[in-house]
């Protein structure tokens, strides 16, 4: 424990975790601790040295994860064993470290989420080099509904687990991601020169950007813990006549909230007394359903949006809208007169890569990956006013007093992290809350993940003296 304590007193910048982390792995480095040593209990070094339980234990978690210690359930931390020797890494293996690690960076995105590559990157080249060889639609023909069959089919079976009713390959037309599927629906339902289109209070920014191409207001609509109010949402589509209602009910976007099985049975008779489509986008969910889709409660006008963009990777843009009953065809009619349809090297790759059978173990791990991003975000900014869920890719943050959003936003990116406020998910002339919107960003290391969160949480403690304007 001396050894330790002198090694700590050394270090002088970073965060205390980090610095009890480096002493100890000098320690081991420099012989003073040696393989099997058994680490002092987490209280006792938090004692030693006046720091939290929390900072040793995140420290040994470091370590831990390295491979440097071994925790050993009833009976402690111990120093790891000394790793054989390894013969180089290949090109190729070098190549697949950086996309699992990331690169350390201090500049980081937490605008948007950025999936870890936990193997689905190196199946998707060893696929492609497949089809380059034998494509089996071929490449001299145009696209259409036929050739992205196999595609649709793989589609029918990557949705097993979500509660759509039945589902047929023929109900289902491919779109190039999830944000040109919204748009696809919204070309298929809107009728009029001023249509209206209804959205959460805080909604995804994409369906107003649809919206606005397609020259048709959106109003928003009131929201509870458990989604929009029933009794707004009938008094606002009644009084504007509303064409289109445009939700998330698995992982709301940016609340995080599931909406219960009861709301969303409320919403859809509401939508059959006033005569609303529904398009509920579940791009955001990467576990298992919570409860039945708007498609199954509504089948007559429930439209299902999704895509692989956060659950496998956003780079191919393959999405899909799920038609509702007897509606296909007018959907099928707007993707053809708007692009004939996905390019069929694209609808080959997505059905190899729909089938395969790694892909369970892969979503496994992404989702494992995810979770443990998220408990870092929790254990750096938990003490705040935090959303969160381990199955989701993003928190949301309640700001404390004295941080308006968009100072704390412009202060977050002088320190090299970007971050998306509530503004982007409201009505332009909405009262929006002091909240912000984190993503999970596993393209960098998780050093420089970890960096950016301590900058933001740093920040939360030390707002300015007066509210920033």
């Amino acid at each position: 424990m001396d050894t330790i304590q002198d090694l700590y007193a050394r270090e002088t910048s970073g965060p205390k975790y980090r610095a009890l982390a480096s002493a100890i792995r000098q320690a081991v480095t420099g012989g003073a601790m040696a393989p099997g040593d058994r680490l002092p209990p987490v209280r006792d070094l938090a004692w030693r040295l006046q720091i939290t339980p929390g900072t040793v234990a995140r420290a040994y978690t470091i370590l831990t994860d390295e491979g440097a210690l071994v925790a050993e359930v009833g009976r402690g931390t111990f120093v790891a064993a000394a790793a054989e020797p390894t013969r180089p890494l290949t090109g190729i293996e070098v190549d697949a470290v950086r996309h699992n690690q990331g690169g350390d960076t201090h500049e980081v995105n937490l605008v948007s989420p950025h999936l870890p590559d936990v193997g689905q990157v190196a199946l998707i080249r060893a696929l492609l080099a497949q089809i380059a060889q034998d494509p089996p639609s071929g490449v001299m023909h145009y696209p259409g509904h036929a050739s992205g069959r196999a595609a649709r089919q793989a589609v029918v079976g990557y949705l097993a687990d979500t509660m759509l009713a039945r589902l047929d390959a023929e109900d289902i037309v491919l779109a190039h991601g999830a944000q040109n599927a919204v748009m696809m629906v919204m070309q298929a339902v809107l009728t009029g020169r001023r249509p209206v289109v209804l959205v959460e209070e805080l909604a995804y920014p994409g369906y107003r950007r649809a919206a606005d191409l397609l020259r048709a207001d959106v109003v928003p609509v009131p929201m509870d813990a458990h989604g929009v109010i029933p009794e707004a949402l009938e008094a606002i589509a009644r009084q504007h006549q509303a064409q289109l209602l445009c939700l998330s009910a698995e992982v709301q976007n940016p609340l995080l909230m599931a909406m219960p099985t009861e709301r969303r049975e409320a919403v859809a008779e509401i939508a059959r007394r006033t005569d609303l489509q529904i398009v509920e986008d579940d791009c955001y969910r990467i576990g298992p359903p919570s409860g039945p889709s708007f498609r199954a409660l509504a089948p007559e006008r429930g439209w299902y949006v999704a895509s692989i963009s956060k659950r496998l990777t956003p780079a191919l843009r393959f999405g899909f809208a799920v038609a509702p009953e007897g509606r296909a065809a007018a959907l099928r009619r707007t993707a053809e007169g708007g692009f004939f349809g996905l390019a069929t090297p694209i609808t080959d790759l997505a059905a190899a890569l729909l089938t395969h059978p790694r892909l369970p173990a892969l979503q496994q791990a992404l989702r494992e990956t995810v979770a443990d991003h998220v408990r870092a975000i929790v254990n750096a900014l938990g003490r705040y006013d935090l959303k969160w869920r381990e199955d989701a890719l993003y928190v949301w943050l309640n700001l404390p007093p004295g941080w308006r959003a968009s100072a704390f936003a412009r202060a977050a990116e002088a320190q090299g992290v970007q971050i998306r406020t509530a503004e982007d998910y409201a009505d332009r002339n909405a009262n929006t809350p002091h909240a912000v919107r984190i993503a999970v960003n596993a393209g960098v290391s998780r050093r420089s993940f970890d960096a950016a969160l301590d900058r933001l949480r740093h920040l939360l403690d030390n707002p300015p003296e007066r509210i920033a304007v």
